[in-house]
């Protein structure tokens, strides 16, 4: 069980050439905060990901909340926690 109720961290995410945030609660459960502005982007943030793409010669684009980005760093917390 860990002391602890919610930890978050701030990684660099190459799908979206941006940092995001990754929020581990508690009972495990973990939640990207760059899914909210880049999974279900608005037509401005669509834009800004294509344009920043093409200067990258790579298309950009989030690949969802169970990204192996925020699983690696899911796995990597518990795995630290005392059992």
């Amino acid at each position: 069980m860990t002391n602890w109720q919610l930890t978050e961290t701030t990684i660099y995410c190459d799908a979206v050439d941006d940092e995001v945030s990754i929020q581990v609660y508690k009972d495990g459960s973990v939640k990207c905060i760059g899914y909210i502005k880049y999974g279900k982007p608005t037509k401005e943030t669509a834009n800004i990901l294509n344009k920043q793409g093409k200067l990258l010669k790579r298309q950009l684009a989030c690949t969802g909340p169970e990204c192996h980005r925020v699983t690696q760093y899911q796995e990597k917390l518990l795995s630290q926690e005392p059992r």
